[in-house]
């Protein structure tokens, strides 16, 4: 029997951005699915329904794939690609595989030489890429930094001075209600003339994305409690 495809499904990153973020073939696609592979249920559910599919939601079927899912259970999810089942990956926000638990799924289906397609959606660390005015040639993404005070400060000044010296965009998150200590930790151990990029809300009404250097932002701190952002240093 011919094997299934895994489909990457990228989701929106804001409420209400379907129709700017995710393109009519998508939708087509999502049409054709019954399984998915989920990050969330609820926030696969919303979404798809924001979409406006055909398919009656209730006629899906839904199971989580998580941080939190062993590796011995990636096996029976992936059973019905061997049943010539398509299935569909979505992360909570953004583009599967990226950051995500998506990547554990991939990886199962490259090893029994199940084909993966991906799909063309928004992704935050690439749109704050484009719009921050770095380097978009030499990059690097370093997900979360340490919780430890100390730690983070060592990271921090590690990412200034690769930044420094090969001129490479460093890239990284926190956990929204941590934001505005980050900021405080960056505009306390960065150099003056470093360059912060922010990138707040992407694809949101409330979008901001604003480069300037840590002495500037020093003047003018931004308020970012529980807002999704991603954080970036570097020059242009």
């Amino acid at each position: 029997m011919k094997k299934g495809v895994l489909y990457l499904i990228p989701t929106v990153i804001a409420p209400n951005s379907e129709t700017k973020a995710l393109s009519p073939d998508l939708i087509q696609l999502c049409n054709l699915l019954d399984y998915y592979l989920v990050e969330n249920v609820r926030t696969a559910r919303r979404c798809l329904s924001a979409m406006n599919i055909s398919k009656p939601i209730p006629e899906i079927s839904f199971h989580e794939l998580s941080k939190k899912t062993e590796e011995s259970k990636i096996a029976g999810l992936m059973q019905p690609l061997f049943e010539g089942k398509s299935i569909g990956i979505m992360s909570e926000a953004g583009c599967p595989g990226i950051a995500d638990p998506g990547s554990k799924a991939v990886s199962y289906a490259h090893e029994h030489e199940i084909r993966v397609e991906p799909w063309v959606g928004p992704s935050s660390i690439f749109l704050a890429l484009m719009a921050s005015g770095f380097s978009g040639q030499s990059f690097a993404f370093s997900g979360y930094l340490p919780i430890d005070k100390k730690e983070k400060s060592q990271v921090i000044r590690q990412l200034e001075q690769k930044v420094f010296k090969t001129s490479e965009t460093q890239i990284f998150m926190e956990t929204p209600y941590r934001n505005n200590q980050l900021v405080e930790d960056l505009l306390k151990t960065c150099a003056p003339q470093m360059k912060l990029c922010i990138a707040k809300n992407i694809n949101a009404e409330d979008e901001i994305i604003k480069t300037d250097t840590i002495e500037n932002w020093k003047k003018n701190k931004p308020e970012l409690h529980k807002v999704p952002c991603i954080f970036l240093l570097g020059l242009n």
